[in-house]
């Protein structure tokens, strides 16, 4: 059986979020032009996406979650977070809950960073630790799961 991967999530959220904007928007939190500083993490979180991306190419390992990695990344943004790809996603939607500027959609990138971290960073920490032992937790050590 193929797993969900971490796309399908974040798409998912943008969807809720954009729902629960038009359906439920509860309260204006952030009005017009400020809006527009949605722009920022949404820039942030693509920029780290595509860096972080071409950094596993490099190297020549997965980028999937699940599958063994043959290479431990510890340079560029692992150097600030261990899951940059992740942070990006969901900089990338709280960028676009800013923009559309209800309360509601602030609720989706909080759900996304929750389901991440228990269905995908847990699990794939859990098993390079296995792969990379040590060094994998001397990185632990240095590095913040996030930011």
């Amino acid at each position: 059986m193929k797993k969900t991967l971490p796309p399908t999530y974040f798409f998912g959220a943008i969807v809720l979020a954009v729902v629960l904007h038009f359906l439920f928007p509860l309260a204006q939190l952030v009005s017009f032009p400020w809006r527009l500083l949605g722009l920022a993490p949404l820039a942030l979180g693509v920029a780290l996406n595509l860096v972080t991306d071409q950094a596993f190419k490099r190297r020549e390992t997965t980028v999937k979650p699940f599958e063994v990695s043959n290479a431990l990344i510890t340079d560029g943004f692992y150097g600030v977070s261990r899951n940059p790809m992740y942070l990006g996603m969901v900089l990338i939607l709280l960028g676009i809950a800013l923009l559309l500027g209800t309360f509601t959609p602030f609720l989706a990138p909080c759900i996304l960073a929750i389901l991440f971290d228990r269905v995908f960073i847990v699990p794939e920490e859990r098993m390079l630790e296995e792969i990379f032992g040590e060094t994998f937790r001397e990185y632990k050590k240095r590095v913040r799961r996030w930011i």
